[in-house]
């Protein structure tokens, strides 16, 4: 993508209703007048708030949104130029429960209250394989401590990837810490048991991946 692009989506990013884009100063100063107010704020309205973290172009958040009307949706990236596509999709079609946060995964527990949010969605996350970038992985223990603190205590986290050793990691550290695991399968396509929210919702490089018969994994986890 051109930076002529880039500044063009920045710019359109600023007149859409349905995108939050707070400076990091704001942020870590837990000066954020919708902490805590999402659903009232935000949504209008008092449905289950649900994140996806890493959300890319923001398809994934937008069919969510499509499929599961009683519940308020919002892409979490720090690539505003990507999810300009799923923002603009949202605002032309009307779907009113999903929105776009441009922020650092990291202060999320700055920018929601503890026992905010219902649900977590990672979807197809960078695995951060190399070991001097595990910092950087979003199922490390430092991760799962602020999604447990933003979560509601029924709340759940759906890790879905292609990478097998995302898949491991993640469950291995979750068996390790005694978290609550609801669902696990490496290849969701080869199950028929698999939720719908995981099958029915595909993103452009999903379609790819299983073009080539590459395995799709999924966790769907709580914690204790």
């Amino acid at each position: 993508m051109g930076s002529k692009n880039k500044l063009k989506r920045f710019k359109e990013n600023e007149t859409f209703g349905n995108v939050v884009q707070p400076s990091r100063e704001q942020v870590i100063a837990d000066s954020l007048n919708l902490k805590g107010n999402w659903k009232k704020n935000f949504f209008k309205n008092d449905n289950p708030l649900v994140l996806e973290l890493g959300c890319g172009k923001g398809e994934y958040s937008v069919n969510l949104a499509k499929s599961f009307s009683d519940k308020n949706f919002l892409g979490i990236d720090i690539k505003g130029a990507r999810f300009w596509r799923g923002a603009k999709t949202a605002l032309e079609e009307g779907y009113s429960n999903v929105g776009f946060l441009r922020t650092q995964i990291e202060l999320i527990d700055h920018i929601f209250a503890e026992n905010e949010v219902d649900e977590i969605w990672i979807t197809f996350p960078d695995p951060q394989i190399k070991y001097k970038r595990t910092k950087h992985r979003l199922t490390n223990p430092e991760f799962l401590q602020k999604y447990k603190k933003i979560l509601k205590p029924s709340g759940v986290v759906h890790l879905k990837t292609d990478s097998e050793f995302m898949h491991g990691y993640t469950l291995g550290l979750l068996q390790g810490m005694g978290q609550n695991i609801e669902y696990a399968h490496h290849d969701v396509y080869g199950n028929s048991y698999s939720p719908s929210a995981v099958t029915n919702i595909q993103t452009f490089y999903e379609k790819q991946y299983l073009e080539i018969g590459k395995k799709i994994t999924y966790i769907r986890f709580g914690f204790r």
